[in-house]
């Protein structure tokens, strides 16, 4: 099963919070660089201007969907 496409505005208005779409997508992006250290994916390759847009939004505050460390 997958989801259908929707363009990012459609699916933002179907979640009816940016906030949450922004913190889902920091932690998904937060998941593909951390579970490749820990060897449960093989690491992929991510552009400088995406890793830093990831390091302003985790600074900003949007950090409610990050794996925190044990």
């Amino acid at each position: 099963m997958r989801s259908r496409p929707l363009p990012f505005a459609e699916y933002t208005e179907s979640i009816g919070d940016i906030d949450r779409v922004v913190n889902m997508l920091v932690g998904g992006t937060q998941r593909v660089i951390e579970y490749a250290t820990l060897g449960f994916a093989i690491p992929q390759p991510m552009p400088d201007k995406v890793r830093a847009a990831f390091e302003r939004l985790v600074d900003a505050g949007f950090s409610t969907r990050l794996v925190r460390a044990t």
